[in-house]
């Protein structure tokens, strides 16, 4: 079937659900550090200002993590660089005041710090405590807003972990709490593993509420491991979330997450958007034709909406 004659869907607006959302893109960073095979610096520059055309607000370029551990993104400066003046759209992720210096360095005006709402997790990923590892995010921020930077968190394991099974809401939302109170913009959740239900995402949002963090300060990051990411997305809607990120393709995983298979690919996001009638300001053809090169390039199978659209 081809997309001349398929069209988008036909818009049924939701009641009680946003009129508009972000849909921020983390394909670049999230999606290719998953990767193995080592995609060239320049596909990656084309990658991001083929999404930028497409109309995506926000794309996360890369991240200044040690190459030892992320071999993939080793060229992050270059990557940079090769993106031209103008870095407003193009958020890093830093792990640590090394990350962040490499960062500064390479004039970065917008970083995410990130850390574990799970002590396994933040031992095994981040080799320190929970506490620790909060405290160096935290730290992180101050020291980033302090030169000027935007600075966006990241919470991972939010709905369940490999070692330590369900995660409780209430654990999830005062780790959101304490990156909301360094002066982060807004918390991303990680359902790092792909477990997490729609049920839960209210739950975990509501937690939020209670914790004094609104569905305004929230994004939500699924990965489809069982399936299960429109519905969540559904589900955050529902709640009063207005942003979700998504990776091209459905690139990535999780490297230190064994059972961690791909993101919510960005083109089935956006399919399921229009259908519900939610503005996001994106193309979602030019979205799949993005992806489509990404997915030749790296030998790994289209998004389904991708495929039903290409044929």
């Amino acid at each position: 079937m081809r997309a001349d004659t398929l069209g988008l869907p036909a818009p049924y607006p939701g009641a009680g659900l946003p009129a508009e959302v972000t849909v921020y893109e983390v394909g670049a960073r999230d999606g290719l550090q998953a990767e193995q095979r080592i995609v060239p610096t320049t596909a990656k520059i084309q990658l991001i200002h083929d999404l930028l055309d497409a109309g995506l607000p926000v794309v996360e370029a890369t991240s200044f993590v040690s190459p030892r551990w992320v071999p993939q993104l080793a060229d992050a400066a270059d990557v940079l660089a090769g993106l031209g003046p103008d870095l407003t759209p193009h958020p890093v992720l830093v792990p640590n005041a090394t990350g962040l210096q490499r960062a500064l360095e390479a004039c970065a005006r917008c970083v995410a710090v990130f850390v574990s709402a799970t002590e396994t997790f933040a031992r095994s990923n981040l080799n320190r405590s929970l506490e620790q590892a909060l405290a160096a995010a935290v730290e992180v921020a101050a020291e980033a807003r302090s030169h000027g930077l935007r600075v966006r968190g990241y919470v991972s394991m939010c709905f369940g972990d490999p070692w330590e099974g369900p995660v409780a809401p209430a654990r999830v939302a005062a780790v959101s709490r304490a990156l909301v109170d360094a002066g982060c913009y807004q918390v991303s959740l990680g359902d790092t593993i792909g477990v997490g239900t729609a049920g839960q995402v209210r739950a975990v949002v509501d937690a939020h509420g209670d914790a004094g963090v609104v569905p305004g300060d929230l994004a939500l990051h699924f990965h489809d491991t069982y399936g299960q990411a429109l519905a969540n997305v559904y589900a955050g809607l529902q709640a009063g979330v207005t942003c979700f990120d998504s990776s091209v393709a459905g690139l990535g995983g999780c490297p230190f997450a064994g059972s961690a298979t791909g993101n919510l690919a960005t083109e089935d996001l956006l399919w399921m958007l229009a259908g519900l009638g939610i503005e996001t300001g994106v193309d979602l053809m030019a979205v799949v034709r993005a992806g489509a090169v990404m997915s030749e390039l790296l030998a790994l199978p289209r998004s389904r909406v991708a495929a039903a659209l290409l044929g």
